[in-house]
């Protein structure tokens, strides 16, 4: 398969043998029982090594297995809370987030609203808020919590993880939420109905840092 002329030759010991007619050198390749390979064919003359080809791909081959062992592959494992998400809840679904960390996989923490839920989203930003707190020790914010559709996502990574830049995500400080009156610290489990003049989610909204 080799259509030029000549070729620079290496042995297989690592050799130069020179600049050779292509026969000669698969003459020579055949007489050592070995194959004649091309290894840089845009070079002038195109270079070929004699070598025993199946080996080589078999070594090859191995080599690629053995990095693919070694890799390791971070998963986004997702968790569901909502707004309203009792303390048994809570516990249960927060300790999932916590083992997909020390598993070395990312945590993506929805937040899902149901009908005028929507509307008092900073609900769903103090769930969030408690979840970052209680994996502040394992975890950094690789997300802020952000609105997709009906649902606020953050996405959490594991302390070791490493940006795309190649540097170690910096933990944000994370900011407690204002004090409620003790008569408003319990979330109602169903959001009641607001006046359709007060529906507006406010211009400045928390953030889960």
């Amino acid at each position: 398969m080799i259509r030029v002329r000549e070729v620079s030759v290496i042995g297989d010991d690592g050799e130069p043998l020179g600049t050779l007619l292509t026969e000669e050198a698969l003459s020579v390749a055949r007489d050592q029982g070995l194959d004649l390979v091309e290894v840089a064919p845009t070079a002038n003359p195109p270079v070929c090594r004699i070598m025993d080809y199946g080996k080589h791909k078999y070594k090859a081959s191995k080599k690629a297995h053995e990095a693919k062992k070694k890799q390791k592959i971070i998963h986004l494992k997702e968790v569901k809370f909502r707004p309203n998400t009792d303390q048994h809840d809570f516990d249960f679904k927060l300790r999932n987030v916590q083992r997909f960390l020390e598993n070395g996989d990312k945590a993506k923490v929805v937040i899902f609203f149901k009908g005028r839920e929507i509307v008092h989203r900073e609900f769903g930003m103090r769930v969030l808020q408690r979840v970052a707190e209680a994996t502040e020790e394992t975890a950094v914010i690789e997300q802020q919590a952000k609105q997709e559709g009906r649902t606020l996502v953050m996405i959490l990574a594991p302390k070791n993880s490493k940006t795309k830049k190649g540097g170690t995500i910096k933990a944000q400080p994370v900011v407690k939420p204002a004090a409620v009156p003790e008569s408003k610290k319990e979330v109602p489990a169903v959001v009641p109905a607001i006046p359709e003049s007060k529906q507006e989610v406010p211009a400045v909204e928390p953030k889960v840092v």
